[in-house]
């Protein structure tokens, strides 16, 4: 079952995904939220030199933050930093460059940010990927979740130490509508068994993030964890893996600007920081993460599970 053919899925995403969902809903939102300078504050943004990343990037930038890109690709993270830097005006622009299919690589690239910087108030996990077949990484993890989960586990559980020592800090995912048709699974976490279908792999990486966030949110409760979803956003991602759903939906899909505008809400506004930690949060409301009647729902002791395993994984590969 791709996400495209899920009907629940699909008719709240016509409902509530779209460019013109997001016309009428922006109708509502208080400007004033985000009219804020943020010097002297910094923002880490993973996969920032395309899509909402950029266009996340780019607000912020125009806002005074000191930004952090971390990217995969030197060329296009050097062309992106630029852009930035002349739209903006603002030269604290940094590219750290990161495969985050790499998981030694990640944990060895969050532990030398913290030693070169004292303060990071805001971590936005943004970058995804979604694989047509199934492939595994050097170190035998399969890449959608390496990058997808493990990653932001890894980037989390690092970094918190920094963001705890940081004024207002928060952490904030970038998740997908695809998520709402998957449940929560620790035994198969690798893909290794049935059919592999990377538009499914994705949506249950996705559900996991939701669940990190909820547990984080609970263990570190002076860190404000919260994830979002863009909506159904013309980026390059979708073009290049669902070309179907992006030429059949092109006429509807937000801009990137747009599918940004929550992730930039919840890391200046302090509206957004006066929701209760741990929560979804979709055109700068919260909302469930599940559909009405879904058979989604992981009970207390999966998602512990969960945690646990994430955590066992993510220490074979920590640096000692």
């Amino acid at each position: 079952m791709s996400l495209y053919r899920n009907s629940a899925w699909f008719l709240k995403g016509i409902t509530e995904f779209t460019k013109g969902a997001f016309e009428s809903t922006s109708k509502t939102f208080v400007e004033k939220d985000v009219e804020v300078s943020l010097a002297g504050r910094s923002y880490m943004i993973t996969g920032a030199n395309s899509g909402i990343g950029k266009a996340a990037a780019m607000i912020l930038a125009k806002k005074g933050g000191t930004i952090h890109m971390v990217c995969r690709n030197k060329d296009k993270a050097e062309e992106a930093r630029a852009d930035i830097v002349k739209e903006s005006g603002n030269k604290e622009i940094y590219v750290h460059l990161l495969d985050l299919s790499e998981t030694k690589k990640v944990w060895e690239f969050a532990e030398s940010f913290k030693k070169k910087y004292r303060t990071l108030n805001v971590l936005i996990n943004n970058a995804g990927c979604m694989m047509t077949k199934r492939e595994v990484n050097a170190e035998g993890l399969e890449k959608s979740f390496a990058i997808n989960s493990l990653a932001v586990y890894i980037l989390i559980k690092s970094l918190i130490p920094l963001l705890e020592k940081s004024p207002d800090p928060r952490v904030i995912s970038v998740t997908s509508g695809g998520m709402l048709v998957q449940k929560l699974r620790t035994g198969n976490l690798q893909s290794q068994r049935g059919r592999y279908d990377g538009t499914m792999v994705y949506a249950q990486n996705k559900r996991q993030q939701v669940v990190m966030t909820e547990q984080f949110a609970k263990a570190h409760t002076n860190i404000h964890f919260s994830v979002m979803h863009p909506g159904w956003v013309d980026t390059p991602m979708i073009a290049n893996t669902m070309p179907d759903f992006h030429s059949s939906m092109k006429e509807r899909l937000r801009t990137p600007e747009q599918g940004a505008d929550t992730l930039v809400w919840l890391a200046v506004s302090e509206a957004a920081i006066a929701k209760p930690s741990g929560r979804f949060f979709q055109d700068r409301k919260t909302t469930a993460p599940h559909l009405p009647l879904a058979w989604t729902h992981s009970s207390q002791l999966e998602d512990q599970k969960f945690m646990s395993i994430m955590e066992e994984i993510a220490k074979s590969f920590q640096p000692h």
